[in-house]
């Protein structure tokens, strides 16, 4: 039995938690089944993919990563004024999440920051931007990425 490494081309199954600086837990699968993906595939993002190269199943890890290597740095040029009439059927309230039609048809989420008669304040940045996260992690297992 080999003892693969997380590294490019090797598919990794692991359980993580991933915490704001006050411990809040933002997203874990601890209660559900472990993640499994293929390194580089997208879906976790590069700065998560970083820390963890070289881990073997058994493993575990905790890492700080910055708002660079996560979600990206909060932008004031993502935070939209939309007319109120353009809510025709819905009525937006402070703090919830829509989904809004973005320029290459696909959907994008904005949370609704500030509603007044005649404007719609969205933020369309990243719920987590601008926060440095913990992404703890326990491998589980590491073998080589099947290619279709």
């Amino acid at each position: 039995m080999t003892d693969y490494r997380i590294d490019e081309g090797m598919e990794v199954t692991l359980h993580f938690t991933l915490k704001l600086e006050d411990g809040t837990v933002v997203d874990s699968t601890r209660d559900k089944s472990p993640a499994t993906f293929a390194v580089g595939d997208g879906n976790l993002p590069p700065g998560f993919e970083k820390p963890i190269q070289g881990m073997g199943a058994g493993e575990s890890g905790a890492f700080e990563i910055t708002p660079e290597h996560a979600f990206g740095q909060h932008n004031p040029q993502n935070i939209q004024l939309l007319k109120r009439d353009d809510f025709e059927d819905m009525e937006p309230e402070v703090g919830t999440v829509m989904s809004f039609a973005d320029p290459a048809g696909g959907e994008l989420p904005g949370v609704i920051k500030r509603v007044d008669e005649k404007q719609v304040e969205v933020d369309f940045n990243h719920p987590l931007a601008g926060r440095t996260l913990t992404f703890e992690v326990e491998v589980l297992g590491v073998k080589p990425a099947q290619t279709h």
